[in-house]
């Protein structure tokens, strides 16, 4: 008889070598992933309330089917978390690892957008998920 490991990987938001940085494996789901986290990030919301909190900070709207798609993968990641309701809607908020992972994720980005194309650019946070890019000249040694 063959001895079959049943270790299933690591746990929600860890690799082999410890936390995931970011949101790494999310693939297509890595946009409205981040702006999910950053909508929880200011508390726990339900899914009409996600969508419109990110339709008025970013100006996109996500389809109930993308909403949905992206929120059970964050809950299969440990990345968030329902939270008890006593009506039909399902909040979720957001988890320490959630934090964490949306903390990287968005470090990463601003690194990438500092130095894309040998330019420079200066970022203006206005939402955790949302910042603007200003080009400012590169500077020549």
């Amino acid at each position: 008889m063959s001895s079959r490991s049943t270790d299933r990987g690591p746990e929600p938001g860890q690799t082999d070598r410890g936390p995931e940085p970011g949101l790494t494996g999310f693939g297509r789901y890595a946009g409205p992933a981040t702006l999910i986290l950053s909508s929880l990030a200011d508390g726990a919301k339900h899914g009409y309330a996600l969508t419109k909190d990110i339709e008025s900070f970013s100006g996109v709207r996500l389809p109930p089917g993308t909403l949905y798609e992206a929120l059970a993968r964050l809950q299969t990641q440990g990345l968030i978390e329902p939270v008890e309701s006593h009506d039909r809607r399902r909040p979720y908020q957001l988890t320490a690892v959630g934090a964490q992972a949306l903390r990287a994720h968005l470090d990463t980005q601003r690194q990438i957008a500092a130095f894309k194309g040998g330019q420079r650019f200066h970022v203006v946070v206005q939402h955790p998920a949302v910042f603007n890019l200003n080009v400012v000249n590169p500077q020549v040694d």
